[in-house]
């Protein structure tokens, strides 16, 4: 621990450096238009750290990487946070085992939430690929991805999201109109996860659109 810093200073700089490497190759997947999107890592107990808010993503350098104590307030930066912070730390707060939370907003991911928003959820079955996400073991299951009604009010959202992670284990949700969050113990993880998602949502799309549901 730094003694001008309530964390470690070179532990925020691996962090960044990794934060940053992971987000250009996500950017150049287009998965995060414009300045949208953020990205978080675990950085120790109390803090985690997180893209500032209003940055290009595919231009990111590690100064642009940002402290935010568990109640998504800055630390020690004169840097903006971003207005789904909350959404991050309540993440962290809810488990010490996640540590790192991945925001895109991909063309698929987009899409998706339009389409499933009514129906409050998208239901994957039968998937081989249901198997990377942590704690599944065979395509013999399902698992329902729910959609959230997008808003700006961001403590209410992270109520309602709050209240889904009780329900059991759960990887990732959709908004609205807005796109995917997806976690993970890592960095390694939650990639692994957000890919997966990416993958059968695109599958579920096109099943719609040969309407084969």
């Amino acid at each position: 621990m730094d003694t001008a810093l309530p964390y470690s200073a070179s532990a925020l700089a691996d962090r960044a450096a990794e934060i940053v490497a992971n987000v250009r190759e996500l950017s150049q997947l287009g998965w995060t238009p414009a300045t949208s999107s953020n990205f978080s890592l675990r950085l120790d107990a109390r803090h985690a750290a997180i893209t500032s808010s209003g940055k290009d993503k595919g231009r990111l350098v590690p100064e642009d990487i940002m402290v935010v104590d568990l109640d998504g307030q800055g630390v020690g930066s004169a840097l903006k946070p971003s207005a789904e912070t909350l959404l991050h730390t309540q993440l962290y707060r809810h488990s010490p085992s996640i540590g790192c939370v991945l925001h895109t907003h991909s063309h698929t991911q987009t899409v998706a939430s339009r389409l499933f928003a009514k129906e409050g959820k998208v239901r994957l079955e039968g998937y081989e690929l249901l198997k990377a996400f942590r704690g599944n073991e065979t395509h013999e299951m399902a698992m329902d991805v729910p959609v959230f009604p997008n808003s700006q009010d961001m403590p209410a959202l992270a109520a309602k999201v709050q209240r889904l992670l009780y329900t059991g284990p759960i990887w990732g949700y959709l908004i609205d109109g807005h796109g995917l969050y997806a976690w993970g113990r890592d960095m390694a993880e939650a990639r692994r996860h957000l890919e997966a998602f990416e993958f059968l949502l695109a599958c579920e799309l096109d099943l719609r659109r040969l309407g084969a549901h």
